[in-house]
């Protein structure tokens, strides 16, 4: 197993995909408890949903699991959301706060975990990102999520459905935010910008508008495409071809303002 599939396009948008994939090395699973091989924190299907709504995207997708190692945790393991309830670089946890683990790994598993996984799918974007930036001198980083709408563990209340993240502004330029926040609020889904989710260490570590390198989060609720929020997370095939044209739109949005994008250098 390769820890990162690779889609080359020639357009200015490069989809991230760090939480789809759903391989565990053998040796790792023995280590998960039961609860653990559910695997139940996949983004179920966001790569199916995403498929072909653009054309001359790149697309780059882990095909771990985040429970070897999450690829879009900060691999210094410092928290993206200081006094919040959340999960660590290796999820020692579930979203539920449940363990996961009957032998948790060590911080020799954690460095591993790092070299093996982690750190081959950042360079493989970080790679299609200055290949983007150097054809069109610009590259639009969109990282593709989904999470439950009802998880207390790390959020009162109900997710909205399309929760937007540029960590306040900081990680795109502004029409870019705009853009996406106005095509939101004009579908029929409810959503939100810069809520629970801020956008994750990938938004921000490489989300940096004066160098040409915009970054931005959609974390969709998983009530917006999947029968059920729960095994055995079907497809929902009538519910995704409602939502994929929203989806089309904004990453067409996001396509045509990229010439329009200033640089600084």
């Amino acid at each position: 197993m390769t820890p990162v599939s690779i889609t080359r396009g020639d357009g200015p948008l490069v989809l991230g995909l760090p939480h789809t994939g759903t391989h565990v090395p053998d040796e790792i699973a023995a280590r998960l408890n039961d609860n653990g091989r559910k695997l139940a924190d996949t983004d179920w299907h966001i790569d199916r949903l995403y498929a072909d709504l653009l054309p001359g995207a790149t697309t780059v997708r882990a095909n771990f699991h985040r429970y070897v190692i999450d690829a879009n945790r900060d691999p210094a393991g410092e928290s993206l959301y200081p006094g919040q309830n959340t999960t660590t670089l290796v999820p020692l946890t579930d979203f539920d706060g449940q363990d996961i683990w009957d032998a948790p790994p060590s911080d020799e598993d954690v460095a591993a975990r790092l070299a093996a996984f982690h750190a081959p799918y950042h360079a493989a974007l970080a790679a299609e990102l200055n290949r983007v930036r150097a054809r069109h001198g610009v590259a639009i980083l969109y990282d593709c999520h989904s999470i439950r709408s009802d998880i207390p563990f790390l959020f009162d209340g109900t997710l909205p459905d399309l929760n937007i993240g540029t960590n306040l502004g900081q990680t795109c330029d502004q029409n870019i935010e705009a853009a996406t926040r106005d095509l939101c609020e004009a579908a029929p889904y409810t959503s939100v910008l810069n809520g629970r989710f801020k956008g994750g260490w990938t938004t921000r570590h490489y989300g940096r508008p004066a160098e040409g390198l915009h970054a931005i989060q959609m974390e969709l609720a998983q009530s917006t495409y999947l029968a059920a929020e729960g095994p055995p997370w079907t497809y929902d095939d009538a519910k995704a071809r409602a939502l994929r044209p929203y989806l089309a739109n904004i990453l067409s949005a996001l396509a045509d303002l990229a010439p329009n994008l200033g640089v600084s250098r």
